[in-house]
């Protein structure tokens, strides 16, 4: 069948809204129309060539829709199901087995080689294949192709072209304070980024009921954000050292810190506004690859200092998604508090919009 999707025709170009074809659903796979999919990110570090992928492609990775067909292997979904798409896994190797899918051995391959594993594309173009399977559905578009085994089932209640940050960068934040690190009520937590990430973070914590939640966000309409949610107290890193200023409120430090940034400067300020045993979780991205992190190894001993890094907030998404879902129907995860909607055909505009601040999150609508 035919469709419209966002397309990428290479490293650092614009995306443009092509028809392409899409395939009938094989195996275990679904086909999805989108409601909305999420703008993260990762997307944009395809766009610019810090993730390898195959072009012209086809990304976007936080989509939500209705299921309009299945294929002959699938069981436990049918024409018809509201679904969220999330992150594609194996489902055999040790972590999968063992609830952790977001760390499977097989990740890269099943997220960012643009095709399934046997090598096909469920998109073309003019008769020639494009890059697909883009977190396992690739749905910048008014169509998917996922796999039973990355959507989950959304019961009624929750609005359905809201839900696809979900499968990604809320879920990664919000995991990162309610399963990645044991995080307890009553203690500290130092987010640093108040983009969509840090602040699904700062919802874990007030779920969580922490004591202490200090946002560190240099964009003052975020911090302000940041008090709305839940957030005990804002600092702007331009007014000078973030671990100085955290002190002048806990002068202990912090029991956890979760950084967004994933730069080398910040993660240094930031281990040194931590509490004695304080444990520091990276969810950020570093756009070099290659850069390295330098910890006293007697300072980390002496302080007992932990330092982790974080995938998908270690989600399991059959399990943490619905998990989340009803915290928001009970009025604990107003999520959609981050959410900006805005037509796909307008996906460079949403970009531009994001990258000055203008916005938190963009869900965009096919």
């Amino acid at each position: 069948m035919k469709i419209s999707a966002a397309t990428l025709e290479g490293v650092n170009q614009k995306f443009a809204i092509k028809e392409m074809d899409i395939s009938d659903p094989v195996a275990d796979e679904v086909l999805v129309e989108i409601a909305g999919v999420g703008l993260c990110h990762t997307d944009l570090a395809v766009q610019h060539g810090q993730l390898p992928f195959a072009f012209p492609g086809v990304v976007g990775h936080e989509g939500s829709g209705t299921v309009v067909a299945v294929g002959p292997d699938v069981t436990g979904i049918a024409v018809g199901d509201r679904v969220g798409a999330t992150f594609n896994s194996c489902g055999e190797c040790t972590q999968c087995n063992l609830g952790m899918p977001s760390y499977c051995v097989e990740f890269m391959a099943r997220n960012f080689t643009g095709s399934r594993p046997d090598g096909s594309s469920p998109l073309s173009l003019d008769g020639g294949p494009v890059g697909s399977y883009f977190f396992g559905q690739s749905s910048f578009a008014t169509h998917a192709i996922a796999r039973e085994r990355n959507v989950v089932k959304l019961v009624e209640g929750i609005a359905l072209e809201l839900a696809g940050p979900l499968g990604c960068g809320v879920q990664t934040g919000a995991g990162a304070v309610l399963r990645s690190l044991p995080c307890a009520k009553g203690e500290s937590l130092l987010v640093v980024g108040g983009g969509s990430v840090g602040l699904s973070a700062v919802l874990g914590a007030v779920v969580r009921e922490m004591g202490t939640i200090i946002v560190a966000e240099p964009v003052a309409a975020r911090r302000e954000l940041a008090l709305s949610l839940g957030a005990t107290h804002v600092i702007d890193p331009n007014d000078g050292l973030v671990s100085e200023q955290v002190r002048a409120v806990l002068p202990e430090g912090v029991n956890y810190a979760i950084d967004t940034t994933a730069s080398v400067k910040v993660l240094t300020d930031v281990i040194a506004a931590m509490s004695q045993r304080g444990t520091v979780g990276m969810l950020g991205v570093p756009s070099d690859p290659t850069a390295e992190l330098a910890l006293g190894l007697l300072e980390i001993q002496a302080r007992g200092l932990s330092f982790k890094g974080i995938v998908e907030g270690d989600s399991d998404p059959e399990a943490f998604i619905p998990e989340l879902v009803q915290y928001h129907l009970e009025g604990r995860f107003p999520f959609d508090k981050l959410i900006t909607k805005m037509p796909l055909s307008q996906i460079n505009e949403a970009i531009e919009a994001q990258g000055r601040g203008e916005v938190l999150k963009v869900v965009l609508i096919p």
